[in-house]
C-alpha cells in the first residue's frame, strides 16, 4: 500500500484487523460514516462525495481497498483494479449465500470508528463492487444507516445470482431481526443497470419489507432526465450536481438518511 498519496482534509493511517490491512483515510468531525469505494478505487469521485459528508458533520473513514487512492478513472484502471480485486481471497465475486471475508474487518473498522466519534452507532455507503458489504456490516448492532449504492455483487450471471444480496443465511437472518426491531437499509440504482438487476431489489423488499428504503432512478430509454442507458454510479461517476436531478435528490435522501440515523 501506499501511504505516501495525500488527501486534503484526510489522514491517513494503516487499519490491521483479522489478518487484512489497508490504508484507511479519516476526516471530519461528528458520526462516523464508512465509505467503501467502488471499481477502480478511491478515485476523485468518491473523494468529493466523502468530502459533502464532512461538510455535512460527518466524520468519514475511508479505506483503500484496491486501486490508487486519487487516481482518475479510465478503462485500463478499471480493467486492472477489476482483475486485482476478482483474485483477491478477501472478496467473493461469485459464490453464492457467502459474505465476503473483507466484511468482518469492515467491521472492526466500524468498531474502531464508533469508539473514537461516540454517537449512537455509524453509517456506512457501499458501491459498486463493494456496495453489498454495509449490508453485512449490519449484524452489528452499531451499524445503523447502511446504504447500498448500487450494490453489484454477486455478479448477475443467472437468475439465482441475479436474486442474490450478496451475504450468508445466517447473516441475512440476523438483518432480518434488527429490521425487524426497527432498523432500515438504503438501496440506489438506476433502473436500467444491468449490474444490479431488478430482482437484487426484489429480494431486499421481499426479506426486508418496509425497512428496505429503496431510490430507484429513471434511466430507461427515453427518460424525461435523459439519463443514459448505461448509468452506474448513483453517487459519483453519473451524478449531476443540480437541484431537482434524480441523483441530486438521491444524494439529499442519503444524507436524510444518515441524520435521521446517526444524530442524537
Amino acid at each position: 500500500m501506499d501511504d505516501t498519496i495525500e488527501i486534503t482534509g484526510f489522514t491517513a493511517a494503516p487499519f490491521a484487523s483479522e489478518g487484512i490491512e489497508h490504508l484507511v483515510y479519516r476526516g471530519g468531525t461528528g458520526p462516523a460514516v464508512i465509505v467503501l469505494h467502488e471499481i477502480p478505487g478511491l478515485h476523485p469521485g468518491v473523494i468529493e462525495f466523502s468530502q459533502r459528508l464532512v461538510a455535512r458533520g460527518f466524520h468519514v473513514v475511508m479505506p483503500s481497498l484496491f486501486g490508487t487512492p486519487r487516481k482518475a478513472v479510465s478503462g485500463g484502471y478499471i480493467a486492472q483494479s477489476l482483475v486485482s480485486a476478482c483474485v483477491a481471497k478477501e472478496f467473493t465475486n461469485w459464490a453464492l449465500n457467502q459474505t465476503s471475508p473483507v466484511t468482518k474487518w469492515l467491521r472492526a473498522l466500524a468498531f474502531d470508528a464508533h469508539r473514537a466519534n461516540g454517537g449512537p452507532g455509524v453509517g456506512a455507503i457501499g458501491m459498486c463492487f463493494t456496495g453489498g458489504f454495509a449490508l453485512g456490516m449490519m449484524v452489528d448492532d452499531c451499524m445503523l444507516a447502511p446504504v447500498l449504492s448500487q450494490p453489484s455483487l454477486p455478479f448477475a450471471a443467472g437468475k439465482k445470482r441475479s436474486k442474490s444480496v450478496g451475504i450468508s443465511n445466517a447473516d441475512l437472518a440476523i438483518v432480518k431481526k434488527r429490521v425487524e426491531a426497527g432498523a432500515c437499509v438504503m438501496g440506489l440504482r438506476f433502473s436500467a443497470d444491468k449490474m444490479v438487476p431488478d430482482e437484487r431489489f426484489e429480494t431486499l423488499r421481499e426479506e426486508l419489507g418496509e425497512g428496505f428504503l429503496a431510490v430507484e432512478i429513471d434511466s430507461s430509454p427515453n427518460n424525461p432526465n435523459k439519463i443514459s442507458t448505461k448509468a452506474h454510479s448513483v453517487l459519483t461517476l453519473d451524478f449531476v450536481d443540480s437541484v431537482g436531478h434524480p441523483t441530486y435528490e438521491a444524494l439529499e435522501r442519503v444524507l436524510e438518511f444518515l441524520d435521521d440515523r446517526l444524530r442524537v
